[in-house]
């Protein structure tokens, strides 16, 4: 793994452990079942302005 990659693979582990999620393979696939679940981790949220 590259050194970028690397990183960004302990962001999201560290992300998945601060949402409480003790079992990351569970958590990994339980966020990959809705594309909007890993931006609300991080408090991104996919609203329209009307």
């Amino acid at each position: 793994m590259t050194r970028a990659t690397t990183i960004l693979r302990n962001l999201a582990i560290g992300a998945l452990r601060i949402a409480g999620h003790v079992n990351l393979a569970a958590g990994i696939r339980h966020h990959a079942r809705d594309t909007t679940r890993p931006l609300a981790i991080l408090g991104i949220t996919c609203g329209h302005i009307a």
